[in-house]
């Protein structure tokens, strides 16, 4: 019905607001005064009555929520009775939104400097207005969209806060004081991703790294969006300056075929994405329909981005203001002007209905029957039928002149996705299982919409229409929907092109399976690959589900250079290769390929043979300045499951370098150094080589804390000192470190020498009261400052594999070094075969080191993953079901408990 005050119908709207809408019925009670007001039919004392309702509230945010409470009640009952036209609902809104942002930031700003005053100084924080909100036509349960940008130079902080994070703070305290619900309500939902690359960029932005971004690398939408942008909200001069500064951004002179076309794919999404289908009925969608609101909205976009920059008198951010200038200037017909406005109007006030029903930011129709009549009546039309014979006519003419638009201003080819007339995407994700289609068909309107990197081009955009049939249908089949998509997310922003990706999809449909598979299950292996998509290639090849060879092997693959390479050149073919070598046996893991504890022999080799090739070009390009000290050479000592030979996806390499030879010696380079100086930088450099990130991703993290000198001294000893410390100083931990101790790299010669030093320290004679001492004191301080991390965390659990070395390698310190070796699962069976622990304890350590190897890849927190990954640590560590991996996992800490004892004639305390 149209606005005419003389002709107001206060009592008809009350009484279908009590009828029709809960949440206004809900209001009229509970705001009495507010309702006798408007019953006795006065508009204006209304809304001033509304303006007043926060006064004497307890905090800014209490005095927003009563306020807006208020101001939507009388808004409504105005609204229904014909009393308020629809720009005066939707500016009274927005003024109101407006002073609320301004609110909101100044008490952000005061949290942290409480003597702030606004009105004395520049706040140097401002919130622009975007969408319906720049234009002033808010709906009547509305986001807000803004954007908020800080001067660092102005910002009022504490003394000791950095400028950004100051910022963040007042963000975050703005978006808290709106959103926040309670029982008197909400101000506004606010929703921050129409920021400069939102899906990295901190919620505030520095003003100049807003510029630099709109300037540089802004794409064709956030023009449009700020077509209707204007400075709402804190330091409104600034927000003016900037709105200024990238006019040129928004109101180009030349005109744009790629922006024209990104809307008319945006419009394609748009409808797609729309619940309800492309025909007026139960659940069409008012906003994102063929012929809906968007449609006229960006009809007069269109117009602008092709004409504003030359004719400043488009520059408009209402709607209906921009169709009667567009008339004006002759560039769309008065009729079409006129009849877009009308449609416009009336579907913004049918929109507002369904949002007046229960406060809820809706555009669509109820699904049923009774829902649309119940809309009709609230409106003052008899049925829903009326309504939607209403809603057909306005649609189709809407329609029918933005298709016209879009088709005429449009390079043919330019649009890669036809205008389509299918069933929706929401349908489509609906019959496919997801639990949430309408969330997750805005996420792909998302990653189409330019917000993700990799699909902003055309062709990207084709490659990946080609493939997101089967790509949904392979995530709804995947174990875990839901964690495959959002770690799908993560991998296309991770991503600066995604064409090959989405190519080698198509090529290859087998892997769409795998790659959900991966996605969902293992969380580490998602990482990787959203580092480097192109770890999917190599498992098109036969050999994918093969374990790699022997070390020397991997080291002559690792070792295929291309010719000319230099050493940074050579350091990055090792981490890709390393990369897709680990990533494939990931895989082989996920997928039950093989054995658990194949798998970490095989992540082991991988690592010696990387340590190898590191070290060895590490040493060639260090000889290039340094020459080399005579009779000496580096040598590496691995420890721990580096050099017991058995590694996960989440292990260290625990090393010791050393050197052979005289410490006085120097080298014979020209840029000479001492032996001690030359061996501590040769290994800070190898230790780079394998640690640094760079843009092929790290190898491992290292760790050599077991050192002589500790962690704060030099990283490389004298192979002397080495010696003599271990005999003379070090400590039983230490002894017991060396159990596992491994020569990975030197001369023959030299790694005899090094092992034949441990093995020299290892069967020495010592005090086997002492030692047992030393050792209980070691476990029960690790059990303090370590505790397990959760259910599966079998390396630290009591009776899990720190218990089970401690008394392995106590057997072996007390009795002179039997079964020494390096592989912990060897030297259990050695032991057992020589009666010095339980046979038991072999099955106990193979039951837990394939559930470590196994977990850390699809248990990554040690706690009990989603049933999918649960199953999939089940196959991988050899159990049917769960019932049957817990009960391994007891037994086998029972055994490791009952060696214990037999071990230290002490009980080991089992908890769950």
């Amino acid at each position: 019905m149209t606005a005419d005050p003389s002709h107001a119908d206060w009592t008809g709207a009350l009484a279908r607001a009590r009828a029709h809408a809960p949440y206004l019925a809900g209001a009229l009670d509970r705001l009495p005064a507010l309702a006798e007001r408007l019953a006795a039919g006065d508009g204006a004392g209304a809304l001033a009555l509304a303006r007043a309702a926060g006064a004497g509230a307890p905090n800014p945010g209490s005095a927003l929520r009563r306020e807006k409470q208020a101001l939507s009640l009388a808004l409504a009952i105005g609204d229904l009775a014909g009393a308020f036209p629809l720009l005066e609902v939707t500016g009274t809104l927005s003024a109101f939104a407006d002073r609320a942002l301004d609110a909101a930031i100044v008490e952000g700003i005061r949290r942290r400097v409480p003597d702030f005053d606004p009105a004395a100084a520049a706040t140097g924080f401002l919130a622009l207005a975007l969408g319906k909100h720049g234009a002033g036509e808010l709906n009547y349960s509305s986001d807000i969209d803004p954007i908020l940008l800080f001067d660092p130079a102005l910002l009022p902080r504490r003394e000791r806060d950095e400028p950004g994070e100051a910022a963040q703070r007042v963000a975050r305290a703005v978006v808290e004081t709106l959103s926040r619900v309670d029982h008197e309500g909400y101000v506004f939902r606010v929703d921050l991703r129409l920021r400069p690359a939102s899906e990295v960029s901190p919620l505030a932005i520095s003003v100049g790294a807003a510029l630099t971004h709109y300037e540089s690398s802004a794409l064709a939408w956030e023009r449009a969006a700020f077509i209707r942008a204007r400075a709402c909200a804190g330091d409104i001069a600034a927000g003016e300056a900037f709105l200024a500064a990238i006019r040129p951004f928004v109101w180009r002179r030349s005109l744009d075929f790629g922006a024209i076309a990104e809307i008319g794919r945006l419009t394609a999404q748009i409808r797609a994405s729309a619940r309800g289908g492309p025909v007026v009925g139960p659940g069409f969608d008012l906003k994102k329909g063929r012929g809906g609101i968007r449609e006229v909205e960006f009809y007069a976009q269109t117009h602008q981005l092709i004409h504003g920059g030359r004719n400043p008198a488009l520059r408009l951010r209402g709607t209906r203001a921009t169709l009667d200038a567009l008339a004006a200037a002759g560039l769309v017909a008065a009729e079409d002007a006129a009849l877009l406005g009308a449609s416009y109007d009336r579907l913004r006030t049918v929109e507002h209905r369904l949002q007046m029903i229960q406060d809820q930011q809706t555009h669509s129709l109820p699904r049923t029957p009774e829902g649309i009549d119940a809309v009709a009546r609230l409106d003052g039309l008899p049925d829903g039928q009326a309504l939607l014979d209403e809603l057909a006519t306005i649609t189709e003419a809407v329609g029918a002149r933005y298709d016209a638009l879009i088709m005429a201003n449009t390079p043919l080819g330019s649009v890669p996705v036809a205008l389509p007339d299918q069933s929706s995407l929401v349908e489509k994700l609906e019959r496919l299982g997801f639990a949430d289609p309408p969330a997750l068909a805005a996420r792909i309107e998302g990653w189409l919409g330019g917000k993700v990197r990799a699909l902003r081009s055309d062709a990207a955009r084709n490659a990946f229409a080609a493939i997101s049939p089967d790509l949904l249908a392979a995530f709804a089949a995947a174990p875990e929907p839901e964690r495959a998509l959002a770690r799908w997310e993560q991998l296309l922003d991770n991503l600066p092109s995604a064409i090959n990706l989405f190519n080698l999809l198509e090529a290859r449909p087998a892997l769409l399976g795998l790659l959900a598979r991966i996605l969902g299950l293992a969380p580490p292996l998602a990482d990787a690959l959203a580092r480097r998509a192109d770890l999917l290639d190599p498992l098109i090849d036969a050999s994918a589900f093969e374990l790699p060879g022997a070390v020397d092997r991997i080291v002559a693959e690792l070792t295929r250079y291309e010719v000319g390479d230099d050493y940074e050149r050579k350091l990055d073919a090792v981490r890709r290769k390393v990369g897709e070598l680990r990533f494939k046996l990931g895989v082989q893991l996920i997928e039950g390929a093989h054995d658990a504890i194949e798998i970490g022999h095989a992540l082991a080799r991988i690592a010696e043979a990387a340590l190898s090739v590191l070290t060895a070009a590490t040493e060639e390009e260090f000889r290039r300045a340094h020459g080399t000290v005579p009779a000496s050479e580096m040598l590496i000592l691995g420890l721990g499951r580096m050099g017991g030979g058995v590694l996960t996806h989440a292990s260290d390499l625990d090393l010791v370098f050393l050197f052979s030879g005289d410490f006085t010696a120097e080298s014979d380079g020209r840029r000479p150094l001492g032996a001690t100086h030359y061996y501590n930088r040769l290994s800070q450099r190898i230790i780079s080589a394998l640690s640094v990130p760079t843009a092929q991703g790290a190898l491992f993290e290292v760790d050599t804390r077991l050192r002589p000198s500790g962690d704060q001294g030099p990283p490389a000893a004298s192979l002397d000192s080495f010696e003599r410390y271990q005999r003379e100083q070090a400590w039983t931990w230490e002894h017991m470190a060396l159990c596992r101790a491994r020569a990975l790299h030197g001369s023959a010669a030299g790694c005899a020498e090094l092992d034949a030093i441990v093995a020299g320290v290892l069967r020495a004679p010592r005090d086997p009261g002492k030692l047992r001492a030393d050792v209980l004191e070691m476990r029960a301080t690790i059990a303090r400052h370590k505790p397990a991390k959760g259910p599966l965390d079998v390396k630290l659990l009591r009776g899990g594999l720190v218990d089970l070395e401690f008394i392995v390698h106590f057997v072996q310190l007390r009795e002179h070094g039997p079964g020494l070796d390096p592989d912990l699962g060897e030297a259990v069976r050695a032991l057992a075969a020589l009666g010095l622990v339980p046979a038991s304890l072999v099955e106990a350590h193979d039951a837990l080191t394939r559930l470590l190897v196994a977990g850390r890849l699809l248990a990554p927190d040690a706690q009990v993953p989603g049933p999918a990954a649960c199953m999939a640590l089940e196959r991988a560590c050899g159990y049917g079901d769960r019932q049957a991996l817990e009960q391994g996992l007891a037994q086998a800490r029972a055994h490791v408990a009952q060696a214990w004892v037999e071990a230290f004639g002490e009980a080991l305390e089992i908890r769950e």
